[in-house]
């Protein structure tokens, strides 16, 4: 018989398991207080074990740093550094500090739901979706590698949904074209005007910006090539890479921005930067508070209090999408100079900036109405 009674050394009777695991090397469990826990267990062995379940509970015992460093290193090595550095961040600080010395097979639903919401108390909904995904990640190896039955932290065939924090939508400030040239006129002199006068009329983001060549720019068509992206990482300098999607795009820019651009790259190489001091280094962000354009921001909210406080970079933007649809541009112009992967996107992105065509279709149409 499998299961076998014994007596502890304090003359308690207990009941061992010994079984085949599919490897069919032997195993055994014991301390069963009761005969019929010790078979319900072995039935539910060999239940596994028929259907492909079977997870040793040696193997389960690895823990979330064990695994995790691999699976971090797997992912440095197949995203950009620019995509990968919060990754890093999150692991080091939350997820690793959590669950690092944790056995992956103790980890629970309940276990994971309790610190995600820890998170969101006071991290973002971007945040604790990382983190999610990260021990998700690892646990998925884990499950593939028959360390554990379930990925208690995917939602994968749950019907209970883990709750995560909304990600949230950041108030969206669009800029009128009065606005944009007292912002521009505030911004100090050089490729520092020209810049905000470039990301306000094309959209480009800053790191398609600090990445932009002279052989990039066409002055002919009046077109900018955008096929790269520098992304700042932290005390490591820069990652310069494809763009956010992946793909070139051709973005048009106002025929007024032409002798700005030629007076500030006069004499430039064509591999040099069309925007910086230098046109071998990349240009960096301003400092969110004291950088200089948040001090431009500050001088315009002085001059016009209806200039909106804390207005980022990327709010330009936001402004070129706002600039380019009450001009008459249609969706799939915005997409195409955005970069956005679809028309939905930006359709999405940008709703409350096309409700002012609803009224303007029931007008066309109540001019052809016939009564």
């Amino acid at each position: 018989m499998p299961v076998y009674e014994y007596t502890t050394k304090s003359g308690e009777k207990r009941y061992t398991v010994r079984y085949r695991k599919p490897d069919h090397s032997l195993a055994r469990k014991s301390g069963f207080a009761r005969k019929s826990d010790a078979q319900k267990f072995l039935h539910q062995v060999e239940a596994e074990k028929l259907y492909g379940t079977y997870v040793d509970p040696r193997k389960g015992k690895i823990t979330v740093a064990e695994l995790g460093e691999s699976w971090m290193a797997a992912k440095k090595g197949g995203i950009k550094a620019s995509a990968y550095r919060p990754l890093e961040i999150d692991w080091r600080l939350r997820v690793k500090p959590r669950w690092g010395s944790t056995p992956v097979a103790t980890i629970t639903r309940s276990d994971v739901q309790a610190w995600l919401t820890e998170i969101g108390a006071t991290r973002s909904g971007t945040v604790v979706r990382r983190c999610r995904g990260i021990l998700s990640g690892i646990l998925g190896v884990a499950v593939a590698d028959r360390r554990m039955v379930k990925n208690v932290a995917s939602d994968r065939g749950y019907v209970d949904k883990l709750q995560l924090v909304p990600k949230g939508q950041k108030e969206r400030r669009y800029l009128t074209h009065a606005q944009v040239a007292l912002l521009a006129s505030k911004a100090r002199a050089g490729w520092r005007r020209v810049l905000v006068y470039t990301l306000a009329y094309t959209g480009l983001r800053w790191g398609e910006a600090a990445a932009l060549r002279m052989r990039d720019v066409d002055y002919g068509k009046r077109h900018l090539r955008i096929s790269k992206n520098s992304v700042q990482l932290g005390g490591a300098g820069t990652d310069e890479t494809t763009t956010k999607s992946g793909k070139t795009r051709v973005v048009p820019f106002p025929k007024k921005l032409t002798p700005l651009l030629k007076a500030l790259t006069a004499g430039r190489r064509s591999d040099g930067r069309v925007f910086g001091d230098d046109p071998e280094k990349p240009i960096r962000q301003p400092y969110p508070r004291d950088g200089w354009f948040a001090l431009a921001v500050k001088k315009s909210h002085d001059d016009d209090e209806g200039f909106p406080l804390g207005l980022t970079p990327h709010d330009l933007r936001h402004t070129a999408a706002s600039l380019m649809i009450s001009s008459g541009a249609n969706v799939l112009v915005v997409q195409r100079c955005l970069g956005h992967e679809s028309a939905q996107m930006t359709l999405d992105t940008y709703a409350d900036l096309f409700t002012d065509d609803l009224d303007a279709v029931a007008e066309a149409l109540d001019g052809r109405l016939i009564v």
